[in-house]
């Protein structure tokens, strides 16, 4: 605390200060003991002698005092000046707008408190640029994304739909067929766009979850009782295990509902050789983990790193018996982080795991 307030730029000055008059007066006293040996010599007797009675010593001493003591502050000072030159040049630098520019902090004083202050500000501006690149960018991907994810079911209901305008159909069961295709492809573009609308209502309402503390065990068994048509259709079933009845986590069950939807979904429909979907909850180093295992189809290792990208699909998603939207992951690992948790996936030829991740609580909390 002591060095803290030494070490400042009053103190500073001060030090520079006294030390300037310690200086002069030195200096001073100095070369007036030489001056009263040279009075005594030929050469400077006569000039000497009449500064001194045309003058005055006094004001010749006055004189000299004050140019050595600004001459040592100057000099003494220098560094501090120097510093702060420096920093004025950092400034203009960053005013230019080169953000990468660093000031370097040479002290631990008030210029040095400002000069990391200054930095730190450069790394926020310079980060919220970059943020606002990234968003600005990720706009124009989601636009981009939902432009050709639209078009792709429109022209084809358009060309059934000019198909049937025409009278370009055989008889009735061609025109219900022609009519059930345009349907079809109309219910997905819904499906498409009501995806859409709730991946980018989950970011404007992230603030606003209703969490409450929910058993994951009990949670998961419902949904999963509930997925039981859909399984039984794809000539599936669900296996459920679990090394603790009571694992409680902080979560908007409407919300978490949802995404363990999309990857129990995702599961069924990408699992159906496998014959069955795992669901497994665990505890470890106060998470709870869940996993949600299928035995299909490997994703290819190149995808794993983009899986949850929104629009990104695996080649094998884009069949017709498969084909997703392409958001329902991007959905499921958006809601898990806007909840504190993470979510992962790992596969191979054997079976494809996602793992979510949450802080325990316990069960009053």
């Amino acid at each position: 605390m002591r060095n803290k307030f030494i070490d400042t730029m009053r103190w500073k000055f001060i030090y520079v200060f006294f030390l300037s008059i310690v200086l002069a007066a030195a200096t001073q006293l100095l070369m007036y003991q030489v001056m009263l040996i040279l009075i005594y010599i030929e050469p400077f007797r006569d000039p000497l002698r009449w500064v001194v009675n045309t003058i005055g010593s006094t004001p010749v001493m006055v004189f000299i005092g004050a140019f050595l003591f600004l001459c040592f502050f100057f000099l003494f000072s220098r560094k501090i000046i120097g510093y702060l030159e420096e920093i004025t040049l950092g400034l203009q630098e960053i005013a230019k707008g080169n953000l990468n520019y660093e000031i370097v902090a040479r002290s631990s004083d008030e210029l040095g408190v400002v000069v990391d202050n200054i930095n730190q500000m450069t790394r926020k501006l310079r980060n919220s640029i970059e943020e606002e690149r990234i968003a600005e960018r990720t706009k124009n991907e989601l636009i981009t994304g939902v432009s050709h994810d639209l078009r792709t079911p429109l022209t084809s209901i358009l060309g059934y739909l000019e198909l049937i305008e025409s009278d370009r159909y055989k008889d009735e069961t061609e025109l219900r067929y022609y009519t059930n295709i345009a349907y079809e492809k109309t219910k997905n573009l819904k499906k498409l766009i009501d995806y859409l609308f709730e991946y980018t209502s989950l970011h404007e309402n992230a603030s606003v979850l209703k969490a409450n503390t929910i058993n994951i065990n009990g949670f998961l068994k419902q949904l999963a009782e509930e997925f039981i048509p859909a399984l039984t259709k794809a000539g599936m079933s669900y296996r459920f295990g679990s090394d603790n009845e009571m694992v409680y986590i902080q979560a908007d069950a409407n919300q978490l509902v949802r995404a363990y939807e999309n990857l129990i979904s995702n599961a069924i429909r990408y699992g159906r050789e496998g014959k069955f979907v795992d669901i497994q909850i665990k505890t470890s180093n106060g998470e709870a983990i869940v996993e949600i295992i299928n035995y299909g189809e490997a994703i290819p290792e190149m995808d794993l790193p983009y899986i949850f990208d929104r629009f990104y699909r695996a080649e094998k998603s884009r069949s017709s018996q498969t084909g997703g939207t392409g958001l329902g992951l991007a959905i499921a690992k958006s809601i898990i982080e806007i909840h504190g948790g993470q979510i992962s996936v790992q596969s191979n030829k054997s079976r494809t795991l996602f793992e979510t991740r949450f802080p325990l609580i316990s069960a009053n909390a």
